[in-house]
């Protein structure tokens, strides 16, 4: 039997290859809205970030998703992801 092939993605934060589905997808919309994307489906630019507070403060400091998506990151958008994280850190 064939092995499914399991896609890999970088982390903006620690700059690990990890299992997509071990991350949390931030995406740009063609309209240029950011938002969280738990599906990993939406369409637009990707970035991603471990399900990790330390990863995210990384990101947050370094504007590393900033220069990703080549716009500047409100402030409400690291809120809810450090929410979604803490939330799956409890759950």
């Amino acid at each position: 039997m064939k092995q499914k092939k399991i896609p890999m993605r970088r982390c903006n934060g620690c700059n690990e290859q990890k299992a997509k589905n071990e991350l949390i997808r931030i995406v740009r919309s063609p309209e240029g809205e950011i938002s969280l994307d738990l599906t990993g489906k939406k369409s637009g630019r990707g970035a991603y970030i471990c399900n990790n507070i330390d990863c995210l403060r990384k990101v947050r400091k370094s504007r590393r998703i900033d220069r990703t998506f080549e716009i500047t990151i409100p402030d409400e958008v690291y809120d809810s992801l450090e929410a979604q994280i803490k939330e799956n850190d409890n759950g």
